[in-house]
Order: structure tokens, then sequence, then C-alpha cells
């Protein structure tokens, strides 16, 4: 079973940048897509950022330009950087593992997850 532990989340202004790390078990890190989720008080939780076993990733439109995903496969650690942050950047963050997917591609939806942190919170003051 993968476990993972997020860090990095705070407080921060508009404007402002913070660097999210998810520490992950396991040896087949490399093999399985990751992402990373939000989701703020009284919504859904939200697709971020994803990336496959290759490196190659996507995003929502919202954050496309200012958050970048990416993964040191030595470390089994993923990140996610986020600049220019904005208030509706508020949220609880969460990274999330798909350990039965290696084909490249990388999901988009909660129930492809099938391992998750128990999140980092992001607050962006205006």
């Amino acid at each position: 079973q993968v476990q993972l532990v997020e860090s990095g989340g705070g407080l921060v202004p508009a404007g402002g940048s913070l660097r999210l790390s998810c520490a992950t078990s396991g040896s087949t890190f490399s093999r399985y897509a990751m992402g990373w989720f939000r989701q703020a008080p009284g919504k859904a939780r939200e697709f971020v950022a994803g990336v496959n076993w290759i490196g190659s990733s996507i995003y929502v439109n919202s954050v496309k330009g200012r958050f970048t995903i990416s993964r040191d496969n030595a470390k089994n650690t993923l990140y996610l950087q986020m600049n220019n942050l904005k208030p509706e950047d508020t949220a609880m963050f969460y990274c999330a593992a798909a350990t039965r997917e290696s084909t490249g591609y990388v999901p988009t939806t909660t129930n492809m997850y099938d391992a998750w942190g128990q999140g980092t919170q992001v607050t962006v003051s205006s």
C-alpha cells in the first residue's frame, strides 16, 4: 500500500508562491501516474495537475501558466510549484497516486486514484 505525505502549504499573499511536496513510500513510484487535487470548503474535490510515469503533465485551465507539477523518481517525491497565487486558489491540496495506471495516461478524476495523502492547507490572502 502506497503512503503519501504532503507538505509545504501555508498562508501567502496574493501573487506569492508556494512549493508543495508529496513524499511517497514504496519502490514502484516511478511506474505510475500521480496527481494533485484541491478542495475548497463546500466544494467538490477538483483535479489540479497530473503527471505520468514518463513526466508528461496536464493541468486544469485555471492554473495553466502558474503551476508546475514535477516528480523526482529517485526521491519518490512529487512536487507542485505554485506561482502568482490567487485568493481563489485557497483550498486543501491533496496528492494522489494512480498505482494501476502505467500506460502513460494521466487520470483527472478522483475515482482513478487509489492512494491519497492527508492534505496540506493553502491559504491565499487578498
